[in-house]
């Protein structure tokens, strides 16, 4: 019986959910960037910082979704061969981390532009405003219609997670216009623009945590809950090595040495059929399994495996 056999990849490896995911991002940053420019044009008419943060908030997440289709785009596509074992879906958690950077130099504009309306009040076209700031609701609105709905990737998140923080800021435009209409309260435009400023940041920081973690390969499933959970199956001795990590939002990958207790061949078939069940129901969809035999010393392990502990 051979002392160490090797299961490379899952029962089936899937590819990011691709040609759908990528045609919603790119009709988002079109409907974007036309939010984009109504807001700005209504923001610089009728005087409005908050409709001029919410304008600048629209252009930078059409920027994000621009990159992430560009980041979706090119990875459905590339085919580098064995020398690019899992193309290039790492650019998903690349493109997403930029966009994340990318807002945070858009918040300290609108702190700074809301903090010289606080010195110095604007007067603003309620009326118009609110009407442009409905508008960009809708735009919002009609976005998150577009993404909604299956499993989204972490591209598609980190746009959906702008797309509320827009959202939040257009409705935050329309109570502080009407704000300014109603009580004659001027300082309400600024305050809304650095409520927007507050969801910004929030969005930053859901993407940014997201995409380090994938970034930087931190196992998207507890190892000890899973390490238990392999070391319970029946056959299963212990488990000497694991890993797993992430190559994008929606393809998860796991390495595990296992020592078993199997003495014949349709016994060890049978381990390792017990195993990648109970990992492909973790998530895991590309799996490399190892199996050793159980022996009585780690030196003797390791120069008959070729691997050591």
């Amino acid at each position: 019986m051979s002392l160490s056999d090797h299961d490379h990849g899952a029962e089936a490896e899937p590819t990011p959910n691709s040609d759908g995911s990528t045609r919603r991002l790119a009709l988002v940053a079109v409907v974007n960037f036309v939010g984009f420019v109504v807001e700005l044009a209504g923001g610089l008419l009728f005087g409005s910082v908050a409709l001029i943060s919410d304008a600048l908030h629209m252009l930078f997440d059409m920027l994000a979704y621009a990159m992430a289709f560009g980041a979706s785009y090119t990875a459905e596509r590339f085919e580098g061969g064995e020398a690019w074992s899992y193309g290039l879906h790492r650019l998903e958690p690349v493109a997403a981390f930029l966009n994340g950077i990318l807002l945070l130099p858009m918040v300290g504009y609108i702190l700074w532009e809301s903090y010289q309306r606080f010195l110095n009040p604007v007067d603003i076209d309620p009326v118009l405003t609110l009407v442009v700031a409905t508008g960009g609701l809708l735009v919002n609105i009609g976005s998150v219609y577009i993404l909604q709905g299956g499993e989204m990737s972490l591209n598609e998140r980190g746009a959906f997670y702008h797309l509320l923080g827009d959202a939040s800021g257009s409705v935050a435009v329309i109570i502080s216009t009407l704000a300014v209409a109603v009580l004659d309260l001027p300082v309400a435009d600024p305050a809304a623009a650095v409520l927007i400023g507050v969801l910004i940041l929030w969005s930053a920081g859901k993407v940014l945590r997201e995409s380090t973690t994938i970034l930087l390969e931190r196992s998207p499933i507890d190892p000890t809950d899973l390490r238990n959970e392999l070391t319970g199956i029946d056959g299963v001795e212990r488990v000497d090595d694991l890993h797993v990590w992430q190559v994008c939002s929606q393809l998860t990958v796991g390495t595990v040495r296992l020592v078993d207790l199997a003495t014949t061949i349709e016994e060890r078939e049978a381990i390792r059929s017990r195993v990648h069940a109970s990992l492909t129901e973790r998530g895991i969809d590309h799996a490399t399994i190892e199996l050793t035999e159980s022996l009585t010393s780690d030196a003797t392990h390791a120069d008959r495996t070729g691997h050591t502990h």
